[in-house]
C-alpha cells in the first residue's frame, strides 16, 4: 500500500470481503468467529424466545433414556448430501458411532457430522435448510 500510495484497498470475491486502510483511525470489525470447543460433558445454555417456550418445555419433559446429538458449530443444517438425495437418517434409523448423520454448512464449507453414540434415531429435531446454533439439539437417540 505504501509502494503504490494507497490509503484504502477493498476486495470482494465469492462472498469474502476484506478492506484494508492506512492511517491511525483503526477500528477492527469482526464479522465471524470460529466455534469454541468445550470440554466433554459441558453444555452451553442458550436463551429461548417466548415463542420457543412450548418446544423447550417438551424437551425438558423428555425421558431420561434418550441421548442427544448436538451441533458442534453454528451453520445451516442439511439432512442429506444434496436436495435430490435421501436423508442420512430419519426417525427409526439405526446409527453407529462414526455414522454420518447430517451436514452443517459453515462459511461455504460442508461439514459432515458423525454420530458419537450408537442407537436408534427417535426424533430429528433440526429442520432441513435452517440455521442451527452451537450446542443446539439436532437428533434424539435411544
Amino acid at each position: 500500500m505504501r509502494k503504490n500510495d494507497l490509503s484504502v484497498f477493498k476486495m470482494e470475491k465469492d462472498g469474502f470481503k476484506i478492506t484494508l486502510k492506512r492511517g491511525n483511525d483503526f477500528q477492527p470489525i469482526i464479522t465471524a468467529a470460529q466455534p469454541m470447543a468445550l470440554p466433554a460433558g459441558m453444555h452451553v445454555a442458550t436463551p429461548s424466545a417466548p415463542a420457543d417456550a412450548a418446544p423447550a418445555a417438551a424437551a425438558e419433559a423428555k425421558p431420561s433414556d434418550l441421548k442427544e446429538i448436538t451441533s458442534p458449530m453454528v451453520g445451516t443444517f442439511y439432512s442429506s448430501p444434496s436436495p435430490e438425495s435421501p436423508a442420512y437418517v430419519e426417525s427409526g434409523t439405526s446409527i453407529s458411532v462414526g455414522s454420518v448423520v447430517c451436514i452443517i454448512e459453515a462459511m461455504k464449507v460442508m461439514n459432515e457430522i458423525k454420530a458419537e453414540i450408537a442407537g436408534t434415531v427417535i426424533e430429528v429435531v433440526a429442520e432441513n435448510g435452517k440455521p442451527v446454533q452451537f450446542g443446539q439439539v439436532l437428533f434424539r437417540v435411544k
